[in-house]
């Protein structure tokens, strides 16, 4: 693969747009997504897209065939992020209500959180494999909308809430809930009606998860 190849997939991966990632970089979309097509090489900004995707630049650069996690921040940077609560649980499979509970607190960077209003919840379940896994901590920017095929905390019937891509479907007036491990769980279609009277409520974007190993 190569480097442009390689920031798309971790992209949409962790269910960034190109806007998204051109804002935390500091850049405009066209030259974000002039990386991605190979047009131009990330050179200045390589360290900075390894640490946001959470991999080192010799994966990037396509030195190293598997991401390596990304080194401890240092004192400094640590000192720069802010803390934002875990409010308790949410289902990647059925969606159960989630509890309004601090569970515990996660750090994103000083830069992040002036984009946005953001929380984290912790996910149970494992229809989102393998880019969310039960156990991770999914860092959620509160906002009523996502683009088609980003991952997004969503409401059902008002106090459930589930972690799904959403695909939105103009011909079938619409959107579908879509988890990764189809094979166990199958797609969820809700109509315009459907999201109006049920309702179904977009709570915010997914624009990190964090695997946790204890």
């Amino acid at each position: 693969m190569t480097t442009g190849e390689r920031l798309k997939a971790l992209r949409k991966e962790r269910g960034y747009s190109q806007e998204d990632v051109a804002k935390m970089l500091g850049i405009g979309r066209t030259t974000y997504l002039k990386y991605e097509s190979g047009e131009n090489k990330p050179s200045r900004k390589l360290k900075e897209l390894a640490s946001l995707f959470g991999v080192t630049t010799d994966y990037l650069l396509g030195r190293d065939s598997a991401p390596a996690a990304r080194p401890a921040a240092s004192e400094s940077a640590r000192k720069k992020g802010v803390r934002i609560p875990v409010l308790g649980r949410v289902v990647a499979g059925i969606p159960i209500e989630a509890v309004q509970e601090y569970d515990d607190w996660e750090e994103i960077p000083e830069e992040m959180a002036r984009r946005g209003e953001y929380f984290a919840l912790r996910v149970t379940g494992d229809s989102m494999k393998p880019v969310i896994c039960n156990g991770d901590v999914i860092i959620v920017r509160i906002q009523p909308d996502v683009d088609t095929e980003q991952i997004a905390v969503v409401g059902v019937n008002g106090n459930e809430a589930t972690v799904k891509k959403i695909i939105k479907d103009p011909h079938r007036h619409g959107i579908t809930l879509y988890g990764y491990n189809a094979e166990v769980y199958q797609p969820t279609f809700y109509s315009e009606e459907e999201i109006e009277t049920l309702p179904v409520t977009i709570y915010g974007l997914v624009v990190e998860a964090r695997h946790k190993f204890i």
